[in-house]
């Protein structure tokens, strides 16, 4: 079964019990933590991955991480569960799914506003305001820096990209004096 599959179902079940418990930002930042500590140790990833490693070292890894991060039992429970599945691969899916989810539910659209600088905060609160008239929806912006785009603003909005950066208009002006380079 595909990654995707599986982090979509698992995160559909987290999201509804999130719901019922009254408990979904929790959840969701009690995941992001998991995610991030996934992302960030190689030596986590690679013991919850091994087949060599046996499944009660897994499980006590598990509980230990839980502990640490300071989850509750919905959230240490389902991380337990995907251990028990041999799904530990899907886990930084799962929690980025389940906050795609959340957001959904909540009616709010997650902004990317890439900027060769950070910019003063009026800024981005007149964009985040814009975009909110655009779509209708409550606008979270997060910022991101990259040097490489010299100047101007990249907005990725769901599958929608506004690339108003000086880095691309330079090579579209290459482009159009430059055929068939």
């Amino acid at each position: 079964m595909s990654v995707s599959i599986v982090s979509d179902r698992y995160a559909q079940a987290l999201l509804e019990l999130g719901l019922e418990q009254g408990q979904l930002d929790r959840l969701v930042g009690q995941f992001d933590a998991v995610a991030h500590a996934w992302n960030d140790s190689v030596e986590l990833r690679e013991s919850l991955e091994n087949p060599r490693v046996p499944h009660a070292s897994k499980k006590a890894i598990v509980v230990e991480l839980a502990a640490r991060l300071g989850m509750d039992e919905t959230a240490k429970n389902a991380l337990s569960l995907l251990i028990d599945r041999r799904r530990a691969k899907a886990i930084p899916y799962v929690a980025k799914r389940l906050s795609e989810l959340a957001d959904l539910h909540k009616g709010v659209v997650r902004a990317d506003v890439t900027t060769a600088t950070a910019l003063d905060d009026g800024y981005y609160a007149r964009l985040q305001a814009q975009l909110e008239r655009m779509t209708g929806k409550r606008v979270v912006v997060n910022r991101l820096t990259d040097p490489s785009l010299i100047a101007g603003v990249v907005t990725r909005l769901g599958d929608r990209v506004f690339d108003g950066s000086l880095r691309t208009r330079l090579q579209s002006l290459r482009d159009a004096m430059m055929p068939g380079d």
